[in-house]
């Protein structure tokens, strides 16, 4: 991206899109929602932005945006919080220093700034930095080799010498966290930080239902067999690059409680009691590092759907644990 820092590169009505028209409907600002005061009719003016241009124009002179440098958002610290200013058009056109000096704030990497914004905000950074992403890596048509065009709202890119039209598309991945009706099992791969556990995940395979990945990644990565899987929620995660996080529990057989660690894909995966678990969540990645440079076990923060699944196993230990036959 150059120096000049417009709103997300090329994808100008992107942003407007994310920062603009999905603050308009859940965060009822008024140019939308006094006309617009249903869900549906939110919704669907929201579709109706996405198709049609002269609409989509029309908002980017009222919207609000979110800056971003290199997929990197733009952020302020106010005293303990971190905030993503809502700005004019106009700060787009300005330089990248300019912004970080007059703002008083900065580009700041998504890894980082999903977890230290306020946790409504983190979808929006997400999806943004997402989208961007995408149409940085679909410029070109996968058929003819020609340059795709983007519509004004930017939710998708047409090959006009194919006429194939392209859409924004996220990859599904399961995350299964595994237990044996007393314990749970968590891993960590060698890029982890250190000290961090977290569930077992995986992408789906072509021609894959959910259940048979969730029951295929726990065969491959610690070599036990799941009796039976139980959805729990899902999340958009923007890593590595725009999936679909699929989150479920899984009970392994009785019978079969010894890891067999595929070290290919992971470091370390181990079994965790309640207490472990309950310690584990009190800890950041500061207040694990011990005195002699090892860390405790610590686990993904709240914002990311993993912590959910854990959250979700104390709650079941500490009313109804689940039995094993």
């Amino acid at each position: 991206m150059p120096a000049s820092c417009r709103l997300c590169t090329d994808s100008f009505p992107l942003v407007l899109i994310m920062a603009a028209i999905y603050q308009a409907a859940y965060r009822r600002v008024a140019l939308f929602c006094r006309s617009h005061s249903t869900y549906v009719r939110k919704m669907r003016y929201l579709n109706k932005l996405k198709e049609d241009d002269s609409l989509c124009r029309q908002a980017q002179t009222s919207g609000t945006f979110y800056l971003f440098h290199n997929l990197s958002p733009f952020l302020q610290e106010v005293g303990q919080k971190y905030l993503i200013p809502q700005l004019s058009a106009a700060a787009g056109s300005l330089e990248k220093s300019v912004i970080e000096a007059e703002l008083e704030g900065s580009f700041t990497d998504l890894r980082k700034a999903l977890f230290v914004v306020d946790e409504k905000d983190s979808p929006f950074l997400a999806s943004a930095q997402a989208l961007l992403r995408w149409h940085d890596s679909h410029q070109y048509c996968s058929k003819t080799g020609r340059p795709t065009q983007k519509n004004v709202a930017g939710s998708k890119r047409v090959c006009h010498a194919s006429g194939v039209t392209y859409y924004p598309q996220m990859s599904p991945v399961v995350i299964i966290l595994v237990s044996d009706g007393s314990r749970c099992l968590l891993a960590r791969q060698r890029s982890f930080p250190q000290g961090m556990y977290t569930a077992l995940s995986g992408f789906c395979d072509l021609g894959e239902a959910v259940e048979e990945t969730a029951r295929r990644e726990v065969a491959e990565e610690v070599g036990l067999e799941v009796e039976s899987l139980w959805y729990s929620a899902s999340q958009h995660w923007p890593f590595p690059s725009s999936c679909l996080m699929i989150a479920c529990h899984a009970l392994v057989r009785g019978q079969q409680m010894e890891i067999s660690m595929n070290s290919l894909e992971l470091e370390e995966a181990r079994w965790f009691g309640l207490e472990e678990i309950l310690e584990g969540l009190k800890r950041g990645p500061k207040s694990a590092k011990q005195d002699d440079g090892s860390f405790l076990p610590w686990f993904p923060p709240k914002q990311a759907i993993a912590h959910q699944l854990i959250n979700e196993w104390v709650k079941q230990q500490t009313s109804h644990p689940p039995q094993v036959q």
